[in-house]
């Protein structure tokens, strides 16, 4: 495998990282920026081949894949007179920064992809969409869990979008514990409780030959519990403010 570069150490990178030297086969040269120096440091005294440059432009020079892991707002300032050859692989996880834009920043004809890689490809367990399709690219994501290559931006900051519900999900399941917390139970056994219901749902979500509103169905019987909860707590009106939060986020990120 090509040598990886990864600008920006932060949780995806490092988890990029990790994901690199989980499982099988012999993972790649990787040469991380100084940016989030602890991280880095960490992952090199870790990992054989995992080495800390001593700048930005010493990243993309041993590098043949470079992945830009800064933060959107940090991206001009953090690129800011970096030389990237035409040669070089770039992949680009800023959620919100137009390929065009990153392509005018950096003034180079290097292809660029970009990517949405999840925290759960330290343990090659996430699907990541990546646009344009590339075959480096998609390739290394492979490696990490999956791949899903859309041709579409629009498509891609769509995808994007989803991701920012993941937090809400922890604070769901957060509320739950809160209300369970209230109605008596000990705060440990209602975190216990609340972690091991959903993580059985989560196990049924590899059944990929169930669409998702049929797993709904199939969990819950016609005027039992789960269908009380779901009609009235998720209601139109709830849904709808769902859709319009996606909405408002996704006009953010185009």
């Amino acid at each position: 495998m090509q040598c990886i570069g990864i600008i920006g150490v932060g949780e995806i990178g490092r988890a990029i990282v990790e994901g690199l030297h989980h499982g099988d086969g012999a993972p790649p040269e990787v040469f991380l920026s100084p940016r989030g120096a602890r991280t880095a440091a960490v992952l090199a005294e870790r990992f054989a081949g995992v080495r800390v440059c001593a700048d930005n432009q010493e990243v993309v020079d041993r590098s043949d894949v470079v992945v830009i892991a800064v933060r959107r707002q940090d991206h001009r300032e953090a690129l800011a007179g970096l030389e990237v050859d035409d040669d070089t692989t770039v992949v680009h996880l800023m959620a919100g920064v137009a390929t065009g834009e990153l392509r005018k920043t950096l003034g180079t004809g290097a292809p660029i992809v970009r990517a949405i890689p999840l925290p759960a490809v330290r343990e090659r367990r996430s699907v990541t969409v990546t646009c344009p399709a590339h075959p480096v690219v998609d390739a290394l994501f492979e490696r990490l869990g999956g791949v899903l290559p859309v041709a579409d931006e629009g498509v891609f900051n769509a995808f994007s979008a989803l991701t920012g519900t993941l937090t809400t999900h922890y604070a769901y399941l957060a509320a739950l514990t809160d209300w369970a917390t209230d109605q008596g139970i000990a705060p440990d056994a209602a975190d216990r409780y609340v972690r091991g219901l959903f993580q059985n749902v989560g196990h049924s979500l590899g059944d990929g030959a169930r669409p998702l509103h049929q797993l709904a169905a199939d969990h819950e019987t016609p005027g039992g519990n789960n269908e009380r909860i779901r009609t009235t707590w998720f209601a139109p009106a709830n849904a709808a403010a769902l859709a319009k939060a996606l909405d408002g986020l996704l006009a953010d990120l185009a």
